[in-house]
């Protein structure tokens, strides 16, 4: 007597269609192309959880840089005299800080000039 997988075959390929859920075309429907479809995004979503993470610290140093140049200072200098004095700020709460409470950035900025 052979074994059918028609069960197992039928539960896999549910759970590739409902991760295609709400692609365009055939890739939400027919298996093969959902499959190959799911395969992709994957490989994109591993590899800009990474380039996200790089984009945001890119930001918070636009903002800092901005925030400084207003203080009268470049993000270089800023970077580098905070080394000197050992402050241990990273930046994204000085980013953060700079944005939200200017005075408190400004403070900061006093302490380190």
């Amino acid at each position: 007597m052979r074994v059918k997988t028609g069960t197992v075959r039928h539960d896999n390929h549910k759970k590739i269609i409902k991760a295609a859920k709400g692609y365009i075309g055939r890739r939400k429907s027919v298996f093969k192309l959902a499959k190959q479809a799911t395969i992709k995004a994957g490989q994109y979503a591993y590899r800009d959880r990474r380039n996200k993470k790089r984009s945001m610290r890119a930001l918070w140093i636009i903002r800092l840089n901005a925030a400084v140049r207003a203080e009268g200072m470049t993000y270089s200098q800023f970077i580098k005299k905070l080394t000197e004095k050992n402050i241990t700020i990273n930046r994204k709460i000085l980013s953060d800080l700079a944005l939200k409470e200017p005075t408190a950035f400004a403070a900061v900025v006093a302490k380190v000039k």
